[in-house]
């Protein structure tokens, strides 16, 4: 699906905020509600955009220390690799993980309460899958923070 500048005002408009009603997201595209809904339908159905989803405070929650953590492995074979996978996605604490290219094999983005939670959960890891090298990197401050892509 090609994207025109009319869908392109419209995901802006819905990454800012997806919760708004479709005639305001439809006047300061400057189109009409059917036409704008069609549009979206039909970047759904194209897989451009995903399901509509909450975006929870993690502080208010509770979940204040964001860990980045930075794993080596020496193990390289597919059935460690199933394993790790599987560790990472069914643990909750896990917000993004992704694999690297370089010194570092894979960092994990971890949300938890405090630095004892984070111990809960790095133990909980390393029991069930060996690691190399755990590195874990304690954000300070959260700078930027955003889902919308710069369409």
């Amino acid at each position: 699906m090609q994207l025109d500048a009319t869908d392109r005002k419209i995901l802006r408009e819905l990454q800012s905020d997806a919760g708004r009603s479709l005639d305001e997201i439809a006047r300061v595209v400057g189109a009409s509600k059917t036409p704008v809904w069609n549009r979206i339908r039909k970047m759904r159905e194209a897989g451009i955009i995903g399901p509509q989803v909450v975006i929870a405070d993690a502080e208010k929650l509770g979940f204040e220390a964001c860990f980045f953590v930075l794993v080596r492995t020496s193990e390289h074979d597919t059935g460690w690799q199933a394993r790790f996978l599987h560790a990472v996605r069914i643990r909750p604490e896990v917000l993004e993980a992704h694999r690297l290219a370089g010194d570092i094999d894979y960092i994990l983005k971890v949300r938890v309460a405090n630095a004892r939670a984070y111990d809960v959960f790095y133990q909980s890891l390393i029991a069930e899958v060996k690691v190399h090298n755990v590195t874990a990197l304690l954000s300070m401050e959260e700078i930027k923070n955003t889902t919308a892509l710069p369409v």
